[in-house]
């Protein structure tokens, strides 16, 4: 009788243990990939990467921070000018407003001050749910897992979530790994997916992770997408929502 190639099913502990030590063997220490000096800028960078490289804001930012660094400087600056340092990282207009109004608000709110508190950041114009956990977790070390694209998409990979959406995605990951990992394996998980497990031209085969954590019918329906559709990115059964200014 021919032998089944099928992967062994592992208890989802087991398998996010055995993850959670590959991603800590191969990335302990991964950086933090947008540039900043302060939760101020920090906000700021991860405004501007909704839908735009790390590598151009980073680019972009020093520009921008020599004009206004600060909450009250940044308030002054006309839409129109931070439109215009900031053209290169796209959406420039929308981000533009969403960085002078949050300026505004933090001065007439918070004294100036990026608060530390998830409902408060989230209430700042251009600020969702993912922006406000980076900025928590990166900025005052307040335990979040925040989702982008490349964690939504590993964690469908290696059947930690099914995929029906970046809020799905981060429930499973809360429930799935210690709280006191979870913002360094935000950044490992970024890392590895970088640069080991990309998006195309990736071989579930030879992959550190994916070799053993990925399903047959998931590399199946991976094939099957990068084959046929050209539409909405789906992993599970619903399409993954377009991305928004607060999601890249």
């Amino acid at each position: 009788m021919e032998a089944s190639h099928r992967l062994p099913v592992m208890k989802r502990s087991d398998k996010a243990a055995r993850i959670q030590a590959i991603l800590e063997e191969r990335c302990p220490n991964p950086p933090i990939p947008l540039d900043h000096r302060d939760p101020f800028t920090l906000l700021i960078a991860v405004l501007l990467s909704a839908q735009c490289t790390d590598e151009r804001v980073n680019r972009t930012t020093p520009g921008l921070f020599a004009r206004a660094a600060t909450p009250q400087a940044m308030q002054r600056v006309p839409v129109r000018e931070v439109c215009a340092l900031i053209r290169s990282c796209g959406l420039a207009p929308q981000k533009a407003k969403a960085i002078v109004a949050t300026s505004a608000l933090l001065v007439e709110r918070h004294a100036g001050k990026v608060p530390p508190d998830l409902a408060a950041l989230e209430a700042l114009p251009g600020v969702g749910h993912k922006t406000a956990s980076v900025v928590l977790a990166q900025a005052f070390g307040v335990p979040t897992f925040p989702v982008d694209t490349h964690i939504h998409r590993l964690a469908w990979r290696w059947g930690l979530s099914n995929g029906s959406s970046v809020e799905r995605t981060e429930r499973d990951l809360v429930r799935t790994f210690p709280r006191d990992r979870w913002i360094a394996l935000h950044l490992q998980i970024i890392h590895f997916g970088r640069g080991s497990c990309p998006a195309v031209g990736h071989n579930p085969k030879t992959c550190a992770i994916c070799s053993w954590a990925m399903s047959e019918t998931r590399r199946h329906k991976e094939r099957m997408r990068r084959r046929g559709s050209r539409g909405p990115q789906r992993f599970g059964k619903r399409s993954v929502k377009s991305p928004t200014m607060d999601q890249k």
